[in-house]
């Protein structure tokens, strides 16, 4: 599970609830951090947003034009704002829900 995602020396390193790493990689690799829950991870790259397991594993990924501006992560899903619209996708980016704003 993850607890915490630190930015130290250009890595990104995710703990545990105990405070142990599980995994780190290069910020080179992974892009800017968006937001994390407990069971994933955001990133934002190249115009794109990358889904990661507590490994740094990719699970999904998709254009920023395509699923909008990063809004917040929330248990086992994903806001994006996009079009005066708020848009839930699950950690494969596959769409929940969309609402008006």
């Amino acid at each position: 599970m993850i607890a915490d995602v630190i930015y130290r020396n250009k890595m990104y390193y995710v703990l545990n609830e105990q405070g142990k790493e599980i995994s780190h990689n290069w910020e080179s690799s992974l892009g800017e951090l968006m937001g994390f829950s407990g069971t994933f991870i955001v990133f934002r790259r190249n115009k794109m947003y990358y889904t990661m397991d507590d490994r740094l594993k990719e699970i999904a990924h998709n254009w920023e034009s395509s699923l909008g501006e990063f809004r917040n992560v929330a248990g086992n899903s994903v806001n994006f704002r996009r079009n005066k619209m708020i848009y839930t996708y699950d950690n494969r980016l596959k769409e929940i829900s969309h609402r008006w704003e």
